[in-house]
């Protein structure tokens, strides 16, 4: 069934290739939040064959909305890339899963026939903003978690949080570096074998046409992943190698109406079957997808055994495998070319990353449903499942 009226479809997607999001090494250092996502724009737009001119409005997830991602970032790329302003704008929050809520927003919108035509997009350069300018932003403006709130929840960071998590399911290190080789070692096959290429646009960079994902490691190895030491407790097994990396990217979806397709000459690519966004304890705060997953396949009487491909964000390793001893999942349909911890985790844009390369590759691999979902800070679980059609 429809989410509201009438089917919301997928008619293109596109994505960045992700930088890392470092001051020194990354690929994206000199390349504005704006310039990324409007490029990205640009890239859906012709990849689709749409005219600016048709699409009604842009909805962007972003995390860090200062500085050079504020003031609507969203709105700003389309209008630095010379596209119609006739289109409307808003700027999505919900943290990591700020781009797939974007998404949803925008499933909505087509589905209550608000609009014919919306783009869905999420865009965050760690890089030049990222952490420190969270940080900067509350020291001069005041903290985002004040006493009341501290003292009520005894709130964490998200490092220990995914620490409490391998506690509670008595996570081993062991299985935490085995997730993240396995990352490594699917993303840098599907790189090889050009499983990416008709998702990615390329970005010009430093005078260099960038075409990869830059945090692969293809020489990453088991024994080089247990050497990291941990990063938020001395004696803890969260490292930098089993945790997402900071990073630079942008992604963009087409969501519109079947008669819009029909007119504009679009065979759609799949429909947004359902969506969640539910809340659980603010403390652990990385439990999301479980709830979300059990939530969207009630709804919709399914089990995993129904979804052909998954895509769960890997913000921290014990958080996929957490979520993979309470549903039992087929791992072989789990993030097959790899997930955030080889690929990056530009905070506002993963959502929509991650709902652009489970298209490619339902498609790719002639599958017919999927799932997306992700954790995010808080204490928010996202799932989307989506059907080709």
């Amino acid at each position: 069934m429809p989410l509201v009226g009438r089917d919301a479809l997928i008619l293109g997607a596109v994505r960045t290739p992700v930088g890392k999001g470092n001051r020194d090494k990354g690929m994206f250092l000199d390349v504005h939040p704006t310039d990324l996502l409007g490029r990205t724009f640009e890239g859906l737009l012709e990849q689709t064959g749409v005219d600016s001119s048709s699409v009604e409005e842009v909805i962007t997830g972003c995390v860090y909305q200062v500085g050079e991602q504020s003031s609507g970032v969203g709105r700003n790329a389309w209008l630095r890339k010379g596209l119609a302003p006739t289109a409307g704008s808003i700027t999505v929050d919900i943290r990591c899963g700020s781009g797939q809520q974007a998404a949803h927003f925008a499933a909505l919108q087509v589905g209550a026939a608000v609009n014919d035509l919306v783009i869905a997009a999420g865009v965050e350069h760690m890089g030049r903003l990222g952490f420190p300018a969270n940080a900067d932003t509350q020291e001069r403006w005041g903290k985002a978690f004040e006493e009341e709130l501290l003292g009520r929840y005894g709130l964490v960071s998200q490092g220990e949080a995914a620490e409490l998590i391998a506690d509670q399911w008595q996570i081993s290190r062991q299985e935490m570096d085995e997730v993240a080789l396995r990352s490594h070692r699917l993303a840098a096959a599907a790189t090889e074998s050009g499983g990416f290429r008709r998702e990615l646009v390329p970005i010009e960079a430093e005078n260099e046409l960038r075409t990869v994902d830059q945090g692969i490691r293809n020489d990453t190895t088991g024994d080089g992943l247990a050497r990291i030491k941990p990063a938020f407790r001395s004696d803890g097994r969260v490292t930098a190698g089993n945790s997402s990396q900071i990073s630079d990217g942008a992604a963009a979806l087409m969501l519109g109406s079947a008669e819009k397709a029909a007119e504009l000459g679009l065979l759609p690519r799949a429909r947004i079957v359902d969506q969640v966004l539910v809340g659980v304890d603010p403390v652990t705060m990385l439990t999301g997808p479980i709830a979300a997953t059990q939530r969207i396949l009630e709804r919709n009487g399914m089990t995993l055994n129904d979804i052909d491909l998954i895509e769960i964000n890997e913000a921290f390793a014990s958080v996929v495998v957490a979520w993979a001893r309470e549903l039992k999942p087929d791992m072989d349909r789990v993030n097959v070319r790899g997930g955030a911890i080889a690929l990056g985790h530009p905070l506002g844009a993963t959502g929509a990353r991650l709902m652009t390369t489970l298209l490619h590759s339902l498609e790719d691999g002639d599958g017919e449903y999927g799932l997306v979902t992700m954790c995010c800070a808080g204490g928010l679980g996202t799932a989307t499942l989506i059907q080709r059609v």
